[in-house]
C-alpha cells in the first residue's frame, strides 16, 4: 500500500513538472503571401524576386565601353501551365535606362544608392541585348507543357564616351519583368 502511494505521488509530481515545462520556449508567426493571376502559367515562387550576383569586376575591363567577360545566367521558371492551344510567351523588362546619358534602353542604370559609376547592366536574350520596355522574341509553349524556363543573361558594360570614368564601388540595378502570353 505504501508503495502504491509513493508511485502515485511520483506520477503526480511528473505530471505537474511537465506542465511547468510547457511555458513558452519560443514562438513566432508565419505569413503567407502571393497573388492569384489570370495567366496560363504560374511563376515559380523563388523566381518572382531574384538577386543575381555579378561578382567583383575590374574597372579596367569596362573601359572604353567594353563588356565584362563575367556573364551570369538567370531564368524565369514557369510551372503549372495549362492551355488548350499552343501559346507564345514574351518577356518585357522595365527599369531605368543606363549608358553615358542615361538614355540607353539596352543598358540598366545603377540605382541611386550605388557608389560605383560609369557602367551599366546589360540583359540579353539569346546573346542579343534586350531593350527596356520592348518585348523579347516569343518562346513557344506547346500544348501539354506544364513547365518552361525563360533563360537570360546579365553582365556589366562600361558606359563609354569621352568622359568614360569607371568609379569602383558597390552597385545595385533593378528591373521589373512582365510576361505576355499570346
Amino acid at each position: 500500500m505504501k508503495l502504491n502511494k509513493i508511485m502515485l505521488a511520483a506520477v503526480m509530481a511528473m505530471g505537474v513538472s511537465s506542465f511547468a515545462n510547457a511555458a513558452n520556449q519560443g514562438s513566432g508567426s508565419v505569413t503567407f503571401t502571393g497573388e492569384i493571376i489570370d495567366a496560363p502559367c504560374s511563376i515559380a515562387a523563388d523566381n518572382i524576386d531574384q538577386t543575381i550576383p555579378l561578382g567583383q569586376i575590374s574597372n579596367l575591363s569596362l573601359k572604353d565601353g567594353r563588356e565584362s567577360d563575367v556573364k551570369e545566367d538567370f531564368s524565369i521558371k514557369l510551372e503549372d501551365c495549362a492551355f488548350a492551344t499552343a501559346k507564345t510567351v514574351k518577356t518585357t523588362f522595365t527599369g531605368a535606362p543606363g549608358g553615358t546619358t542615361g538614355a540607353d534602353k539596352k543598358m540598366v542604370a545603377f540605382g541611386s544608392g550605388s557608389t560605383a559609376k560609369g557602367a551599366s547592366v546589360v540583359i540579353t536574350d539569346n546573346n542579343k541585348p534586350i531593350e527596356l520596355g520592348t518585348a523579347t522574341a516569343g518562346q513557344l509553349l506547346d500544348v501539354g507543357t506544364t513547365q518552361a524556363e525563360l533563360k537570360f543573361q546579365a553582365f556589366l558594360k562600361g558606359n563609354g564616351g569621352a568622359l568614360d570614368t569607371i568609379v569602383p564601388g558597390a552597385f545595385t540595378s533593378v528591373v521589373n519583368f512582365a510576361l505576355d502570353y499570346q
